[in-house]
């Protein structure tokens, strides 16, 4: 057995690893492999999309001395005032995420429902007890998507490539993904299809449970009885169904005016 396989251990989120020059730390989590190099002077960091088709459930991490195929590009950072300390934090994608339940759903007039979403991270790659942040990798290849009533109107997103789920059960649970509670509220007169929506993934802050588990600022649509317009709520905390939960990551974006936004439902509802 390599000494790689041997050090093989389980990945924590925002868990300060010692490493010393020379060593290689490897990380094998959704459907990235990361390789992160000490050296003297220099982090070196090499990265690989693993196989798709599949939904990995586990992190891998481990230690050792050994380095990856040649063919891999290696990125280089100078040194500073690190310590020999490395850091993995969670954040949310940098574009809004087009969420569609497992079917389509119908919700009345005058009634709500919430769906649980899990959306793929990205990882920060920090050093040091500042976490100062070297570089930033998807976990699994975003995939683009167009939202909006024609090509003109609209705005680019990142399609999911999981279902929003009525019962939180349904919902796979992994490393590499945040869960989000989306209420959806129908306000009128009018029963609402839901077929996809547009989930604002920079405005969600990501918090850790007692097991782990990633969960994001919840999220409230409203819609108007009119149908022009909805209302969408970024909540200040998690929901009780996370259980006790700390802040892990902050939200990439901040809402310029308190915590409600009101944006057309074309650009919500698509």
């Amino acid at each position: 057995m390599t000494e790689q396989s041997e050090s093989q251990r389980a990945g924590v989120w925002a868990h300060p690893y010692q490493l010393v020059s020379g060593q290689t730390q490897h990380h094998q989590l959704g459907h990235t492999k990361l390789w992160v190099t000490l050296l003297d002077l220099e982090w070196q960091i090499r990265e690989q999309s693993a196989q798709q088709g599949t939904d990995p459930e586990n992190w891998y991490e481990s230690t050792g001395h050994t380095l990856p195929s040649s063919d891999l590009k290696v990125q280089r950072f100078v040194r500073t005032k690190d310590d020999g300390v490395l850091s993995f934090l969670p954040a949310m994608a940098n574009l809004p995420t087009v969420i569609r339940p497992f079917q389509p759903l119908t919700i009345p007039a005058g009634a709500r429902c919430v769906l649980y979403v899990g959306t793929t991270l990205w990882m920060k790659v920090c050093v040091g007890d500042a976490r100062t942040e070297l570089a930033e990798f998807p976990l699994a290849p975003p995939s683009m998507t167009w939202l909006g009533r024609n090509t003109r109107e609209g705005e680019l997103c990142y399609a999911s490539s999981t279902f929003g789920r009525l019962a939180l059960e349904a919902v796979p649970k992994r490393p590499w993904r945040a869960v989000t509670p989306v209420t959806i509220i129908n306000d009128r007169e009018k029963p609402l299809l839901l077929e996809r929506f547009s989930l604002p993934t920079p405005l969600l802050a990501i918090y850790q449970n007692e097991r782990g588990q990633l969960w994001t600022s919840g999220v409230t649509v409203k819609c108007e009885t009119d149908m022009s317009s909805a209302s969408l709520h970024i909540d200040h905390m998690v929901v009780a169904e996370a259980g006790e939960c700390e802040p892990i990551a902050p939200a990439r974006e901040k809402l310029a005016r308190g915590r409600r936004l009101v944006r057309a439902v074309d650009h919500i509802f698509g």
